[in-house]
């Protein structure tokens, strides 16, 4: 999808602030306010603008660990898989499920109160999920960029 630089500028805009108004966001981009309502409206109608949301500080919450879980499932199957795609859904603690090429099959970002929660978490749930063979287990040290902005 090709944009115009009035939408790139909007997207950029809006990733950096959700909650701008559209008066304070036509002004920072150069649009009069009904121009630019009209493609915001138009950017959420075709799905580029998926929702708003507030990002949370972890750490602020007590989640002071984040983990990444390779998950290597035991079978392949459409079925096997799907039930352990509706796990990873129901699994509060799992905030990122990737599929992936290479020596395993799924990569989570697990967030946790600590390390013993993270244990529970990985060793009471996830390795009991259904079709899950094995799993190893990475600590983030130091978060060095965590960006929701995607370059537009």
């Amino acid at each position: 999808m090709k944009f115009s630089e009035s939408e790139r500028r909007i997207l950029r805009a809006l990733q950096q602030n959700g909650r701008t108004s559209n008066v304070e966001l036509a002004q920072k981009v150069g649009l009069s306010e009904s121009p630019c309502f009209r493609r915001v409206k138009q950017l959420e109608d075709t799905g580029v603008i998926s929702s708003y949301a507030a990002i949370v500080d972890q750490r602020k919450l007590g989640l002071d660990v984040t983990a990444f879980v390779q998950v290597t499932l035991d079978q392949r199957s459409e079925p096997d898989t799907e039930a352990f795609l509706r796990a990873v859904e129901l699994e509060d603690n799992i905030m990122e499920c990737y599929a992936t090429s290479g020596d395993y099959d799924f990569l989570l970002r697990v967030v946790a109160k600590n390390i013993d929660d993270f244990a529970d978490i990985s060793m009471r749930r996830i390795l009991k999920f259904p079709g899950v063979k094995n799993i190893v287990s990475t600590f983030s040290l130091q978060t060095v960029k965590l960006s929701h902005v995607l370059p537009t």
